[in-house]
C-alpha cells in the first residue's frame, strides 16, 4: 500500500497543490512614459544554459500583468534578486497585488533604483532601472522571434484568443512565457569576488525562498540559514575509456597517456567538449601530439579566459 495520498491538481498547482520552493525576484520593466515598473515573481528559471550562442532565462506570468505588457511592448527587463531581509520582502509583497497600475504602486515603492549598466555603456540602449538594493541583477532582452511570438501585441487585458504559442509569447488565454536572453549579469563586489576566488559557506548571499500565495491571506517565505557543504563524489574514468573517447575526437590530433591522465576526473558527459577544446587549441598552435605540458598551457588559458569573462 502506498505511503502517499492523492491531492487534486488545480490551477496554480505549484502554490495550491504543492510545497514548491521558489526564488523571489523583482522584475523591472519599461513603461510607455519611460519610467520603471517593478513586479515580484517566482516562476523564473534558467532556460538555455549551454551549447547555444547565448544564454537565457524563462519567465512564466499572467499575460495581462504590467510586466508582461511592458515586455510585449519593448522586450527589455531586468531580474533583480533581493536578500532575505524581512523589510525588503515586505516591500516586494506590497508590489504584488494584481491589477495595480505602475502609476498607482510605484510612488509608494521604497526600493532604491539606479540606471542600467547597459544603458550607461550605451545611452541609446534604453533600459529599465535596476534595484540598488539587489544582490545580483540579470539584464535581459526577450527573444521574441522564437515560436513566432514576434506577432504578439500588448493591449488585451481581459485575455487573449488563440491560436497560442507552445513555449514563447502568449501561450494561453491568460498566460505568457518569455524566453529572456541574458545580456549582462551584475553582482555586488562582495559576491563577485567570492565566485572568482572560491566560495565558502559564509560567502553565499542570503536569498529568500518563498512558497507562493498559498492560503489567499499570507505570502510565505523563509530566510536563509547557514550553508552546508556536501563533498562531491569524485569518480575517475579509466585511462582506456578516456583514450577511446580521445581517439574519436580527431583523426590527426593525438594525446599522450600523461595528457589524458589530467582529464580522468572530468565527468563523462563533459569529456567530449573538453577534448574538442584541446584539439582546437592544438590545431591553432600547430601541435599534432598533445602532451602533459600542452594540457597545462590549455588549462592556464581557460583559467585566464574565465577570469576575464567574470570581470566583464
Amino acid at each position: 500500500m502506498s505511503s502517499f495520498e492523492n491531492l487534486r491538481i488545480v490551477d496554480n498547482f505549484y502554490q495550491t497543490s504543492l510545497f514548491f520552493p521558489m526564488p523571489t525576484v523583482l522584475i523591472s520593466t519599461l513603461c510607455e512614459d519611460g519610467s520603471t515598473s517593478l513586479g515580484p515573481y517566482s516562476l523564473v528559471q534558467p532556460y538555455y544554459v549551454a551549447g547555444k550562442d547565448y544564454y537565457a532565462m524563462l519567465l512564466s506570468c499572467r499575460n495581462s500583468s504590467n510586466t508582461a505588457q511592458n515586455i510585449l511592448k519593448n522586450g527589455k527587463c531586468a531580474l533583480n534578486f533581493i536578500s532575505d531581509d524581512p523589510k525588503l520582502f515586505h516591500e516586494a509583497v506590497k508590489l504584488s497585488w494584481p491589477g495595480d497600475k505602475p502609476e498607482e504602486k510605484m510612488p509608494k515603492c521604497n526600493f532604491k533604483l539606479e540606471k542600467s549598466l547597459l544603458e550607461e555603456e550605451n545611452p541609446k540602449d534604453i533600459r529599465p532601472m535596476v534595484l540598488s538594493d539587489a544582490i545580483q541583477v540579470i539584464e535581459c532582452t526577450w527573444v521574441r522571434e522564437l515560436d513566432g511570438a514576434d506577432k504578439d501585441q500588448p493591449g488585451m487585458l481581459n485575455g487573449y484568443e488563440g491560436p497560442y504559442h507552445d513555449f514563447n509569447g502568449i501561450t494561453s488565454k491568460f498566460g505568457a512565457h518569455f524566453i529572456l536572453k541574458i545580456d549582462k549579469i551584475l553582482m555586488k563586489k562582495k559576491y563577485k569576488d567570492a565566485i572568482i576566488n572560491g566560495v565558502r559557506a559564509k560567502d553565499f548571499p542570503k536569498l529568500p525562498v518563498d512558497y507562493g500565495y498559498r492560503d489567499s491571506k499570507n505570502f510565505w517565505f523563509h530566510r536563509a540559514r547557514k550553508m552546508r557543504a556536501e563533498l562531491l563524489q569524485m569518480r575517475q574514468a579509466s585511462l582506456e575509456s578516456v583514450r577511446y573517447a580521445a581517439d574519436r575526437v580527431d583523426d590527426q590530433i593525438k594525446f599522450t597517456d600523461e595528457a589524458l591522465k589530467t582529464v580522468l576526473a572530468v565527468p563523462r558527459v563533459f569529456l567530449p567538449l573538453v577534448l574538442k577544446g584541446c584539439v582546437d587549441w592544438a590545431k591553432e598552435n600547430g601541435v599534432t601530439l598533445i602532451d602533459e605540458t600542452h594540457m597545462k598551457i590549455i588549462n592556464d588559458k581557460r583559467a585566464k579566459e574565465k577570469e576575464k569573462k567574470n570581470r566583464k
